[in-house]
């Protein structure tokens, strides 16, 4: 389970992520709650935000994916990592100062996001180069155990620091958790990294990313299969707030509660992603999205708030086992001078579907009350996952995945044949 960590550059990597997580997890909590705060309780106005700190990956995950494949990684994340750094940092000091409004809060969310789309897909591919192919299976699992052991203690620490000093003291804890993963990729050992070759430029390259994923069924249902869990599963912030704050009228202190709640079952769904010696079948995606689906309607019919806390554990697990069989399959099948931009993809549907996820949920908790965002969604996503895989089986590239062509070099041959 714990094979990647003797690795010495993961170890510290993951170490430095650790630390920096906690402290994401504090700020999205905080930031969440600050919005319900200065917008008397709006649903709309949470999801704003969240879309537009999600809108950036929409626009900007591609670019992403090319820059990683194109620029020595580590230095990359230390710009990324710095931009996001100085954003939670401003938004806190406003917040502290008592000068921020929901404006600011849409600004820096917005400013952050682009920060954490050019972040994410080089984050994604780094992996691969500290610990190399045999590990990396592993070194997914263990990354995003990591992450949401991180989900455990953070949304706790938020409700915590929130109650005593207030949302603005708690986004500030986020801005100066950077330090510790800035601090990793600066010790890292650079002779030890297994380094892709950087693609040169050229033009196109954006454009060949996609024409790869469209020549390959089954990234495409992958795909397909990120967007409608980013899209209308993966809410949780917004839709513990409303169900805290709204349904149950209960305070900040049990909406951190909740988050490290959700976080044992995220938890222990990492730790069993990291045991897989192989990545996943196709199958095994599809169908542990289905499940998370259900899981997600069961949880917003639970009548009372013990019911619903009870409920998220097992949907914080069925979210990872979704998420990292997801991330796995995509990763490990793909060729190595494309996979920033084909993870880029991936991201773009998984956290770029939450822009328009986000308002769209927020209007029907607005209509419908709390619990629609949850009951709603989940069928939403069930039936779009459904017609992914029937669309794409019908209508989608009739060779299979290890008949198509792989490299760049293939694709390009192969659209100079059809041309």
């Amino acid at each position: 389970m714990f094979a990647s960590l003797s690795v010495p550059n993961f170890r510290t990597y993951v170490s430095g992520a650790f630390v920096s997580n906690i402290g994401t997890w504090v700020q999205r909590v905080a930031q969440d709650w600050l919005v319900l705060q200065l917008s008397n309780g709006s649903a709309v106005a949470v999801g704003i935000t969240t879309a537009l700190q999600f809108l950036p990956a929409l626009l900007l995950s591609p670019v992403g994916g090319l820059l990683a494949d194109r620029f020595d990684k580590r230095r990359l994340l230390m710009a990324t990592q710095s931009w996001m750094a100085v954003s939670a940092l401003i938004l806190g000091a406003l917040a502290v100062a008592g000068d921020a409004t929901t404006v600011h809060v849409y600004v820096l969310a917005f400013v952050f996001g682009i920060g954490s789309a050019l972040d994410v897909p080089a984050r994604q591919a780094f992996v691969s180069e500290m610990v190399g192919a045999d590990r990396l299976t592993n070194a997914i699992g263990l990354n995003s155990s990591a992450f949401n052991a991180a989900r455990l203690i953070g949304p706790g620490i938020a409700g915590l620091v929130i109650a005593a000093f207030g949302s603005g003291w708690a986004i500030l804890t986020n801005g100066v958790s950077y330090i510790a993963f800035l601090l990793a990729l600066v010790v890292l050992d650079e002779s030890k990294l297994v380094r892709s070759e950087p693609i040169p430029r050229a033009k196109g390259q954006v454009r060949e990313g996609f024409r790869y994923v469209a020549r390959r069924a089954d990234l495409l249902i992958a795909l397909g299969v990120g967007f409608a869990v980013g899209t209308f599963g993966m809410n949780f912030q917004m839709t513990n707030a409303l169900m805290v704050r709204n349904e149950f009228g209960l305070g900040a202190q049990t909406y951190g509660v909740l988050g490290s709640v959700l976080g044992i079952g995220s938890l222990l769904g990492a730790l069993l992603a990291a045991r897989r010696k192989a990545a996943p079948s196709l199958k095994f995606v599809v169908i542990s999205s289905l499940v998370f689906a259900l899981l997600i309607g069961l949880s917003g019919a639970a009548p009372t708030y013990l019911l619903y806390a009870i409920s998220l554990p097992l949907v914080g697990l069925s979210a990872l086992i979704t998420l990292t069989s997801t991330n796995m399959y995509v990763q490990t099948s793909v060729d190595p001078q494309v996979r920033g931009r084909v993870m880029a993809l991936y991201i773009t549907v998984l956290m770029g579907g939450t822009p328009i996820g986000s308002p769209l949920l927020g209007l029907l908790a607005e209509w419908l009350g709390p619990r629609a965002p949850l009951i709603g969604g989940a069928l939403v996503q069930a039936s779009m996952i459904v017609a992914v895989v029937v669309l794409v089986r019908r209508f989608g590239p009739a060779a299979r995945a290890d008949q198509t062509p792989t490299t760049p070099e293939e694709i390009h041959s192969a659209d100079s044949a059809a041309g």
